[in-house]
């Protein structure tokens, strides 16, 4: 068992290392990309390019600016923007982070519950009207946009009934830490938690019944009927334990690169200032820097969440401890 640990966490130090330098070597060593003349502005002589390139150690050989990087953004953490000259980018990161740690958190433990609890309903009633309407409205789910979700989710919580007692505690949008005001916190995100939820529930809800229906065919279930167990224990202890791998396997995955930005339509259409929107405005200046500190944060939890589940794989199945 330790063995399997340490051999995940190796495989994910590793998998962080080529990562790190693909995007390095994108940004820096593709022809044609050239770091100082971005930082120096349209129409820089030459002499201020020179200048430029040596201040920000761009005359370097590639793996002594790829060391460098390294060091300025995971040990001194002082690696500043290219667009903002001189705001290190490593305190914007810590500060985006928890906006979209709160989001995706609240929107997991909502999608799991519920999508566990459609999931075994639609199962337990198969081919019953209960199982059509589950099955209807979480296809509906699934089909409708996130950014769409949340427009209307403002245009009805924050708009047109915005007075009325139904919503009237819904605040303005943005985010409230956690530790200035609990309630508000929850408050902010209650909407944006559902807005993401909703289309999880319904993929997951449905994943969750197909394995169901088809791990009540197994010969396990069927010994377990013969020993005289009731319906309710042989779906809920037998077959919902084995037909979770596949659930854990998609949230490990879909988790992952929530937390690491994939939540930004959200955060753009409840003015969250989280690591995705960050990330897009990034992207759109080609702030090298900052697009590398995001990257390796996305990639961090992308890798890490696939670690957990291949650790949890160890626990639940004894032969990936024997492999």
């Amino acid at each position: 068992m330790i063995l399997t640990i340490l051999q995940r966490l190796g495989h994910m130090l590793f998998v962080l290392f080529g990562i790190s330098v693909l995007v390095f070597l994108i940004f820096f060593a593709t022809p044609g990309a050239n770091p100082a003349a971005r930082i120096a502005g349209r129409g820089a002589s030459p002499a201020t390019l020179a200048a430029v390139t040596h201040q920000y150690g761009l005359d370097r050989p590639l793996p002594v600016q790829y060391g460098l990087m390294m060091k300025q953004l995971f040990i001194t953490q002082d690696l500043t923007s290219f667009v903002n000259l001189g705001e290190p980018v490593v305190p914007e990161l810590i500060e985006a982070a928890p906006v979209t740690l709160s989001l995706v958190f609240g929107a997991a433990v909502i999608w799991v519950v519920f999508a566990i609890l459609v999931g075994v309903l639609a199962a337990a009633f198969r081919n019953s009207w209960i199982d059509r309407i589950l099955m209807v409205i979480s296809l509906i789910g699934i089909s409708m946009p996130v950014f769409w979700v949340g427009a209307v989710a403002n245009l009805v919580t924050q708009g047109a009934y915005h007075d009325t007692w139904l919503f009237s505690w819904v605040p303005a949008l943005g985010y409230v830490p956690f530790h200035v005001s609990p309630f508000g916190w929850f408050k902010a995100l209650i909407i944006p938690w559902v807005t993401l939820a909703i289309l999880y529930i319904g993929l997951y809800g449905r994943v969750l019944r197909g394995n169901l229906i088809e791990a009540m065919q197994e010969d396990y279930i069927r010994t377990a009927r013969a020993k005289g167990l009731g319906p309710v224990r042989i779906l809920l202890v037998h077959a919902l334990r084995t037909s979770l791998i596949s659930f854990v396997t998609l949230f490990g995955l879909d988790f992952g690169v929530l937390v690491g930005g994939g939540a930004l339509l959200t955060e753009v259409v409840f003015g969250l200032q989280g690591v995705g929107e960050l990330t897009f405005q990034a992207l759109e200046n080609l702030d090298l820097p900052m697009i590398m500190a995001t990257v390796m944060y996305a990639s961090f939890f992308v890798v890490v969440s696939n670690a957990v589940v291949d650790i949890l794989y160890a626990f639940v199945d004894p032969r990936v401890r024997q492999s």
